[in-house]
Order: C-alpha cells, then structure tokens, then sequence
C-alpha cells in the first residue's frame, strides 16, 4: 500500500466518523445462564433478560437458557421478567472484558402479591473457568489503591517484576487499549501512560493468551478506558500536593530535611455526559504533574564558565542555589466522543495524548545543572471504532488507529545554536569535587520519530451456546525515523567546535518502513463448567529494507573479492498455536492447563541500530571494540513455548486460592555472532542465538468478608536463567577479554521469590484504608575481588540483599449538597526504605560501602543509588453527579 495515501484515506474516515461515534472497542464481555421456575425447577422459555439503562438483553430458549453477547465490560443491573412470574432485579453484576459470567437465577409463579425481588450479586472470590492465569481490576478496586497509573498497577500483579513478565526480557510485553496495540515498535514500550482517572477496567494476562493477541512474548495488559454516560452528566476534579519527607536529615540525600508541600503537584479534571445530539455521549480528562524530585545540586557553575584547568583554577559565577537535578513537567488528556443512534450499530472517535518535559538524572552536572539536555517526548493515539450487531449473537468490530511518537533530545533547537560554541563541551576536572562538570553543555543531538498506523478486524460469533468463535486480521504500517539530528563535533583542522549535518563523517537519522500483519482465528468452548480456549495465529512481518551481499565482504572493499549487491531481508511468517483447558474437580473449584507458541520482534531500535554495514569499509583486525554490534534488519521472531498448570477454587464464599506452576522455553533472542570477513578481520552483528528458560510457580490467597474487608496475597517463586541478559553481552564480554562463549547464568532480573500483599478495610461511602506490602528477595550480580582485568568473578554468582516496601492510601469520604468530597492521603515507602533491589557496588553486594573507594568515589557520594525515600502526598477528590431530566 502506498504510504502517502494511507495517510490520507485514515484520516478521511475519521473525518467521516468523527462526529457520529460511539466507544466501543474489541474487549467486550459475555453474560450467560439458565431460568428456571422456583417451585418446578423447569426451564422457563423466553424470559427476557435485561441489563438496566441499556437496550442489551435477550430472552431464553426451550432450554431456560440465555446469552448476551457485546457487553461492554462494567457493572449492571440485570431484571429478569417473564409473563405469569415475578420479577428479579439483580444487582451489581459484573461483567469483564474477554470473559464469561454466568447468572443462574430462580423466577417465582407471579401472585397479586408479588413484588418485585431485589438480589445484590456477590463477585465469585475467584472465578473458577480461567484457563490462565488472569487478574482482572475494575475501576472500584483500583480506586483505593496507593497508585498512580497503569504501569503502578501492573507491577502489582504476580510474576510481574518490575516490567519484566515471569523472566522475561523487558518489552515482552503487548499493551493495548480498547483492544487496539499502543506499543511504540520502536522500543516495545506504551506510547502512551494512562492515570488511573482514565481506566474502566485493567486486564494483566501474565500467563498463556488467546490467538487475538501477538507480538508479544510474556504477557498482555489491556486497559479499557472510561465512556460517559447517556443518562447523566459526571465530573470529577483532583489535586494533591506532596514532598519526600524522612523528619530530619538523611545522610544517602543531601537536602532532603527542606520540605517543601509542592515539590509534587498533580491536577486532574475530568467531565462526562450527553452531547446534545441523538443517543451521543462525550467524555474529557486532562492532567497536568509536575514534580521537582528529591535529587540537588547547587548552581555553583554557569555553562560559560571559563576555567583553566591547567593550573587547576576555576571561577564559578552560579548563583548557589539549589536546583533540582531530575525534574517531570507532564500534561495528559484523554477525549472521548461517542453516538449510537443506529440501531445495532456503535462508533466512536477517541484521542490520547502526552507531553512531557522530563529533565534526566545526571550527577556529574551537580554543580553545573543547567548544562543538562532536556528531552521532549510528544505521543498521540488515537482513532476510531466501529461495532455492527449483525443478529443478537453475530458481530463484527473495525479498529482505525494512528499511535504516533515524537521524541528529541538535544539542549537547543537548532544545531546552529550560538550557545553551544559560546558553551562548548562539558569539562570537569578530576581532583576539583570529584570531577563534576563545571563548564559547558550536552552536545548530543538525538530524535525519534514514529508514525504507525493499524487497521483491525474482528468478527465474533456465538456459534452454538458451546462455541463462542472470533476471526480476526490486522495489519501494520511503520514510518520510523530515529538516530543522529546533527553531530557538533571539533573540526580535525582548526580544533574548534563544527556543526556536521547530512555528512558523511557521522551517521544521520534514518527512516524505516517495516509492515506486519496478523491473521487469527479461535474458539471459546463453554459445556457446563468446562471451558476451552483453542486458536491458532498466523504473524507475518516484512523489514522492508536490505542487509549486505557477502557477510564476509560487508562493506564490499576488500581487494580481489568480487563485489557482491545488496540484498533484501526476507519476509517472516509464523504460526502459533495457542489452547487452554479448565476442568471442574470440586464444587467451585477447577484445574487447568495452558500451551502456546508466541513470537515477537525485538524493538526496532535494537536489531536497526547500526545496521550501514558501510562503516567496516576500513575494518582491519578485531573490530569488536571499535564498531560496536551491527544491526540485522533480518533477523527472525524471538519464540518462546509457555506451559501451565494450576488450580482455581474458592474454598469458602470468602476465601479463594489460585496457584499454577509454569515453565517457558525461550528460543532464537536476540544475541551475538562473530563474523569473519576474507581479509581475517572480524566484527559482531546481532543474529538469533541466545537462548534461556524460566520456571516457576505463583500462589494466590484471596479472602473478604462482604465489603468491609479484604485481604489478598501473591507469591511467585521463579527461576530465570540464559545465556545472557541483554543482545550486547556477549560483544562486551568479549571486547574486554573475556571468555564470550555460551553459558547458562541467571538473568539479571533473576528474582527468586517475590511477594505482594494487600490489605483494604473500607465502608462505602465513608472511609477506606489500604495497604501495600512489596517483598524481593536479591536479584544476582556479579561480584568482583580487587580491580583490573580478571577481577569479576563468574557472571551473576552473587546475589543482592532482599527488600520490603510498604505503601499506604487512606481516604475519607464526605457529601454535601449531592456532591462527593474526598480527602485522602498516600504515603509511599512508609518505613522509608533506602534499597530495594537497586545499585550495589560489585566489590561488597552493598550499596552503602565499597572495597575500592577511589575507584568508586564518585560513586559512594552519588545518592541515585538508593531507593526513592518516603514520599508523602495529601488531596482530595470531588466528583458531582446530575441525572438528566
């Protein structure tokens, strides 16, 4: 497909649709059962089920039995009427997206005394049809937790470990929002963060998944956001104000003992309802956070300072203050516009967005502050949704989305600047404070830029009452262009400072266009309480660009080797196949089993980085260390084969317990070979070598009583280990000198047990309190005796010190005049904490102490190597509330 039309016809149809659009996106859930009379216990045939405020229902069949297809997920009123019986309200009934629930209810013969009856339904302490393993939080759940956005939430959960999914490597991970991908391909991360104000319902699949999702290796999150209502107008406003506070001077942070209440500001509105036109609804939030940090230093030096080094003399002209030295200046917004004036036909139009200003953490700069670069990070996604009922157990949904991303990194706009060569480069001095910067500013200049655009079709059919099928395809255009905005470099004549742009001295950004598609099918079988998830997806993907001829001629210069033309990567195509199976053994209580094969790419910006083979035109030698690991545009998927086995049961209607054991197989990662060219050089490129495993199991404890307390604790025990951690190790291993061969080692995230626990007393409407304790047992290092060339000793023997964090939330909650009030207060790392897996010096496994003090001085006096102190926030919420007449 041409680029430039595609572009073009996107945004033509969101102009098309834009005005008439209603929030409906591929993450619906289902509501099934069976009506039966209370005194025969026959089946009652056509009883209508209704959920209340909607036009969503069906009526049962000869059987007594119904099913509702296309919720969007939430909490509802179900009435259940029928001609001659008396009516049921059940309320609160939950509904959650890919998911099943199952209402069966009792109707009694109708008398003139009937009333209508009046049920509150109670949310299953553990739902016992999973086939993996699932956590499911709803907006009333993630209310009273001391977190902020989704990412908080998602560290959370079991086997998740500061990103990194049972083992897995970072970016393993698929998020989506409404159903749709929000992964930048350039780094496999969100393009955008989502607060905790936006979120209707959070999904953390870090178990086995479903056919509809791929490129993704360890896991899926998928956030379905907030829609207004048609029956109501809601607004909502929140501030709260904050510092780290340790009550007295900590020797790990100098400065902390200032307080200052608006060292963290965070203000959010947000406002929902009807438009004014037919059956249209809108909804708007937007943030704005800010917060100085609790790492400073003084503006002692000024970037044009001049000093004279050789003679050790130096002459600040700061102002002494004390400044910050990482800052986050960020605004967020979500909108939401939404129509469903069609019968049986839903469209939506909806926009998300960050800009941040966020300054990076740079000690060296400590004195020097204002010489430091700060990024610019702009993304944007959005799109639209389109849903059609074709019959009341037939539908089919189209996604339309651009993500787009747009990151610079340089301290001034324009390379020709004239404060850059006023500045010059950053300079310090070894023996004056440890060598801190005392003149000149960042001279790099980097840029990304990515612009994706996805097209998503998905047709569900409710087959049989057994068989729930969906078939569906996406496609994926990428436009990226990420690397060098300009080189300020010194000029090899005069020595002085030169702007270098598009030349050929120094690799400029590049533009990429790779393509993926993605094809699926699967069925949800549903007999009774057995439930089985079968499917099969096929992914393929198309770098669309070239890798050299003749690896061992890459740059094609080396005399009497015929030169060899470039060739093109080749396209990849895969197939995974994916089955879940849960069994009843106990009342209330299943086994089951999962099994996959799930593929991804790696982040664009690793296996494209370095990929012009041009630059070995004068490798001689070992040219490991001097060119660093070439990129290879061609290489394949990373694999990975997931095994589950656990067990669901609520042992009480009080108490639940969910464990599972799990093994991956992890294939074809990212690594290093080493290429021999005719003329006995050698250099590194990136291939799928690596390999690694990961083992383990997860416990669950879930126990509340009605809704005054609960209580829930999460335990993984795992074992994740390979060749290596990251695609460079091996290079580095073997520029320094080292043994680069293979082995088996723990990855550096290798924690062995972890434990997270949650405590919640509450009484709606009045007051809540809950707290969050966080264990880790040590994550591996590896140790080093003494300094120089064989000094460490064998890769990740060590092991770090455990840790605990504890946060807490409690809130109050107060009406006046038809309006909430909230007051709250979170506190984060109560006991105040100063390591939780963090920084630790290689010689002592501690980060308090070092056995080679000079050669680690800056370093014992740099306070980033301790965890975030105590940080303690105070707000309040009001939230208003207006039915329409």
């Amino acid at each position: 497909m041409n680029r430039r039309i595609f572009p073009a016809a996107f945004y033509a149809i969101i102009f098309l649709f834009g005005i008439v659009v209603y929030s409906f996106a591929d993450t619906s859930g289902k509501l099934t059962g069976t009506i039966s009379g209370s005194t025969t216990k026959e089946a009652l045939i056509g009883v209508n089920v209704v959920l209340q405020g909607t036009s969503i229902g069906a009526a049962t069949d000869f059987d007594g039995y119904f099913v509702i297809i296309n919720i969007p997920p939430g909490t509802y009123d179900v009435r259940i009427s029928s001609i001659g019986y008396g009516t049921k309200l059940i309320k609160g009934v939950r509904i959650n997206s890919g998911q099943t629930t199952t209402l069966n209810e009792t109707l009694a013969e109708e008398t003139i005394e009937t009333k209508e009856v009046v049920i509150t339904a109670e949310r299953p302490i553990v739902d016992t049809r999973q086939t993996s393993a699932v956590k499911i939080m709803g907006e009333d759940q993630i209310s009273v937790l001391p977190v902020q956005n989704l990412q908080d939430i998602v560290n959370l959960q079991a086997g998740v470990v500061d990103g990194h999914f049972r083992g897995g490597r970072t970016g393993e991970v698929q998020y989506q929002v409404d159903g749709v991908s929000i992964n930048n391909p350039l780094t496999n991360n969100p393009a955008v963060s989502l607060d905790r104000s936006v979120l209707q319902e959070v999904q953390v699949i870090s178990g086995t998944f479903d056919a509809e999702y791929g490129q993704a290796m360890s896991g899926v999150v998928n956030a379905v956001l907030r829609s207004g209502r048609k029956d109501a107008y809601e607004w909502n406003a929140e501030v709260y104000v904050g510092d780290n506070v340790t009550f007295g001077s900590d020797p790990n942070f100098p400065y902390i003992e200032r307080i200052n209440p608006l060292a963290y500001q965070s203000y959010q509105f947000s406002v929902s309802g009807p438009i004014g036109l037919p059956q249209t609804t809108f909804l708007f939030n937007a943030r704005r956070y800010a917060s100085e940090g609790y790492l400073f230093g003084r503006r002692m030096f000024m970037p044009t300072d001049t000093n004279d080094f050789s003679t050790k003399s130096f002459h600040p002209t700061g102002d002494g203050k004390l400044v910050p030295l990482a800052t986050q200046d960020e605004w967020s917004g979500q909108f939401k516009v939404s129509n469903s004036s069609l019968e049986a036909f839903q469209l939506s139009y909806q926009a998300i967005f960050n800009l941040t200003n966020n300054k990076p953490y740079n000690f060296a700069f400590r004195l020097e502050p204002d010489g430091v670069a700060v990024p610019r990070f702009f993304s944007l996604v959005h799109g639209i949704d389109v849903t059609q009922m074709l019959t009341d157990k037939l539908f089919y949904t189209i996604n339309l989305r651009q993500n787009k991303v747009d990151y610079r990194n340089y301290k001034y706009q324009s390379i020709y600047d004239p404060r850059y060569y006023q500045a010059k480069q950053p300079r310090g001095d070894a023996d004056y404070e440890y060598g801190a910067i005392v003149q000149g500013v960042e001279l790099g200049r980097y840029i990304e830029n990515t612009n994706v655009y996805i097209a998503k079709l998905s047709v569900t059919d409710q087959a049989t009452n057994n068989h729930l099928l969906k078939f569906g395809a996406e496609i994926q255009l990428n436009t990226i262009k990420y690397g060098n905005d300009g080189v300020i470099d010194r000029d090899s004549i005069t020595g002085a400072l030169h702007p270098y742009v598009n030349s050929t001295l120094f690799p400029q950004a590049r533009t990429y266009t790779p393509t993926s598609l993605a094809v699926y099918g699967q069925d949800r079988i549903e007999w009774k309480d057995v439930m089985v998830r079968a499917g099969l997806r096929m992914e393929y993907f198309d770098a669309n660009t070239t890798i050299p001829g003749d690896l061992r001629n890459p740059a094609n210069n080396i005399i009497g080797i015929p030169a060899t033309p470039a060739k093109k990567t080749t396209p990849k195509l895969v197939f995974a196949p994916r089955l879940g199976i849960s069994y009843p053994i106990i009342v209330n209580g299943s086994i089951y089993f999962s099994y996959g094969h799930f593929y991804q790419l790696p982040a664009i910006n690793t296996f494209f980085s370095n990929s012009d083979y041009s630059i070995l035109r004068e490798l001689s030698g070992d040219g490991v260390g001097r060119y660093g690991v070439l990129g290879n545009p061609d290489i394949n998927p990373e694999f990975t084969t997931q095994y589950e086995f656990g067990m669901k049961a609520a042992l009480t209607e009080n108490f639940g317990i969910d464990g599972s054991l799990f093994y991956k197989d992890i294939r074809d990662l990212l690594g290093v070979e080493f290429i021999e060219t005719y003329n006995s050089a050698r250099y590194a490129r990136l291939t799928n070598v690596d390999f690694g495993s990961v083992r383990g199991f997860t416990l669950s404890l879930d126990f509340r009583t009605g809704d005054l307390f609960s209580a829930s604790v999460d335990y993984t025990n795992q074992y994740a280990s390979g060749n290596s951690s990251s695609p460079e190790e091996t290079a580095v291993r073997a520029a320094a000198g080292k043994d680069a061969n293979p082995r088996e080692t723990p990855f550096d995230w290798d924690q062995r047990h972890t434990l997270n626990g949650q405590v919640t007393l509450q009484e709606a409407g009045n007051y809540s309190v809950t707290a969050i304790v966080r264990y880790g047992s040590g994550q591996p290092y590896t140790p080093t005796i003494g300094s120089g060339f064989g000094a460490d000793l064998e890769n990740n023997m060590g092991r770090k010190a455990a840790g605990t964090i504890v946060d807490l939330r409690s809130e109050k909650d107060v009406e006046v005049a038809g309006i909430k009030f909230t007051a709250f207060l979170r506190i984060f790392n109560l006991f105040n904490a100063s390591f939780f897996n963090g920084f630790i010096f290689s010689s002592t496994g501690s980060p308090y102490y070092s056995l080679n003090p000079v050669g680690d001085r800056v370093s014992l006096i740099d306070p980033n190597r301790f965890f975030q102190p105590r940080r303690v926030e105070i707000g309040i919420s009001i939230h208003g509330f207006s039915k329409v007449q």
